[in-house]
């Protein structure tokens, strides 16, 4: 399930309770506050004859003008075969940067499977510096090395600094 909400206190304890309180199991999250929104994404696992009330029970958190959308699990496909790297992006902040380089990723065909990104002030200048980092999965066939090449070349035009390790 997704949610977004006006963020406050005690509003994933009002979750976890619909969950534990209809039998669910809570499996795993990513959950963060961002510009005063409260965003999540979750897997709860739940019986089927207690599905439909645990529907009903979020259903009554809608009132709070908590937003959520739930959907059953898909099986999913095994994992590509390919190499998990990791990717970090730390520069003085402009617009464009995250297009440019997911630009070069996506025509790698490179999977983008956890992102994060934040403007934070520098400790001596206080410039604003955009940092990110991103967890990916390459297709087997790629060439890291050429796509360190791509990589070092949009940081440049950026006036970024780009690191790709492999995660082992």
């Amino acid at each position: 399930m997704t949610i977004i909400s006006p963020d406050r206190t005690g509003l994933v304890e009002s979750i976890a309770r619909a969950v534990a309180d209809h039998g669910g199991n809570w499996l795993e999250s990513r959950m963060c506050r961002l510009g005063g929104e409260f965003a999540g994404i979750l897997r709860v696992e739940i019986s089927a004859e207690k599905k439909n009330a645990l529907l009903a029970a979020l259903q009554t958190l809608q009132q709070n003008g908590l937003q959520i959308v739930v959907r059953a699990d898909q099986p999913v496909a095994a994992a590509a075969p390919g190499k998990q790297t990791k990717l970090e992006i730390v520069g003085s902040d402009r617009p464009g940067i995250v297009r440019e380089i997911t630009s070069v990723l996506a025509r790698a065909q490179v999977n983008v499977e956890e992102f994060f990104s934040e403007v934070v002030s520098a400790p001596m200048s206080g410039e604003m510096l955009f940092k990110a980092g991103a967890r990916l999965q390459l297709p087997a066939d790629c060439d890291l090395a050429a796509l360190k090449k791509a990589l070092e070349k949009i940081a440049a035009d950026l006036f970024v600094d780009v690191s790709l390790a492999e995660v082992n």
